[in-house]
Parts: C-alpha cells; structure tokens; sequence
C-alpha cells in the first residue's frame, strides 16, 4: 500500500499486489494481518498525532501476536551523509542541517522531501506508547556506513564488495547492535514489536 499512484502503477507492473492508500486510514479488517511493515509513513508524517494514528491502525489489523516492523530515519543522518558529500561546511548546507538537528524535521521546501527524523529512544518510545509489547530497536547500516559513502564519494568509484573495509562494515553493525548510544550513528533505524 502506498498513497503515490505512480509507485502504486510501477509495483503492478513488476507483478506485485498493490493497492493505493494511507497508513493513517487502512481498508483491511481488524485482526487481518500476521506481520504489517511500516516503511514510510513514520518518517513521512512530521505530527506526531498522525504518527500515532498509522501505529494505532497497524495495530488494530494485527492479529495478536502479530509482528510490527517500522523503520526510522534517523536524526543524525544527514550530518553524517553531507559531510560524506564534503559539502556540510557551505553555508547553504551549515543552515538546512543545522535546521534539521533543531527542529527535527524537514519541510519539503527545498531540495528534498517532508521528512521526520527520530531519535532510536524516541521511535522506540513512540511504538511501546501505541501499545506494542516487546519491542526493540535496530540500527539497519550500523555505525560505519558514513565512512563507507565518504570513500565512494572521493574515490568516485564503488568500493569493491570484497574489500576489507566494505566487510567490515556488517561486522561493525552487529558489534554496535547492543549498545543504544551507537543507535545515533546508523542513518536509519528499524523498530518491532508484537500487538498484545
């Protein structure tokens, strides 16, 4: 489900079952659903309001027991991406991720889509509030990633996959993964968790 009809035209012709909608609204019956993902609209809604009314609705067409996997994009992801770019230091850049860290959010105005960034404690606490049990939260890229597009931007070129340093980036990730503060350093985040 999707609420952009191009993306809901492109996934039909690749063969997939697509419907158009809203996270915030959904069409199936309570209880329909084993596992629902939310892969967008936390970081697409920037009121927490509307946050909580697609956590309420995931939750309502979960069968009990049923697993909620929602990712995040983290607060910090665009400091550490455009100062892979080497561009942070311009003032254009200085401004629009000085505004971001303040204000957590972007507005759509310029440049890039609206889009909330949370904190790992923060998606977390936003997910347990909705009435998840169990609930977790993952860095997806761990605390490397950065340094690995950083290489690629000055490099210009992709880094070998069989390199030492692209290797030791998912080595990184899973050494990071039980340590919360390292959460700040992975540009998105995935949490889940089970409906009651």
């Amino acid at each position: 489900m999707d609420p952009v009809e191009r993306h809901i035209t492109t996934a039909r012709a690749a063969g997939l079952n697509a419907e158009l909608g809203d996270a915030r609204r959904l069409a199936a019956p309570d209880a329909s659903y084993d596992v629902v993902l939310l892969f967008g609209p936390l970081y697409h809604l920037l009121e927490r309001g509307e946050r909580d009314q697609a956590l309420t609705e995931a939750k309502r067409v979960l069968k009990p027991g049923g697993l909620l996997a929602a990712a995040g994009v983290n607060r910090y992801a665009s400091l550490f991406e455009h100062t892979s770019y080497q561009h942070l230091h311009t003032e254009r850049m200085l401004h629009s991720i000085s505004t971001i860290l303040e204000r957590h959010f972007h507005d759509g105005q310029k440049a890039f889509t609206k889009m909330y960034f949370h904190r790992g404690e923060q998606l977390l606490q936003e997910v347990a509030e909705a009435g998840f049990e169990r609930t977790a939260v993952f860095g997806i890229e761990g605390p490397t990633w950065a340094m690995l597009k950083a290489v690629e931007q000055h490099t210009k070129e992709p880094l070998d996959i069989e390199s030492g340093l692209f290797q030791s980036a998912p080595t990184a990730a899973r050494l990071a993964e039980p340590y919360p503060e390292l959460l700040a350093a992975s540009s998105h985040l995935l949490t889940v968790g089970h409906r009651p």
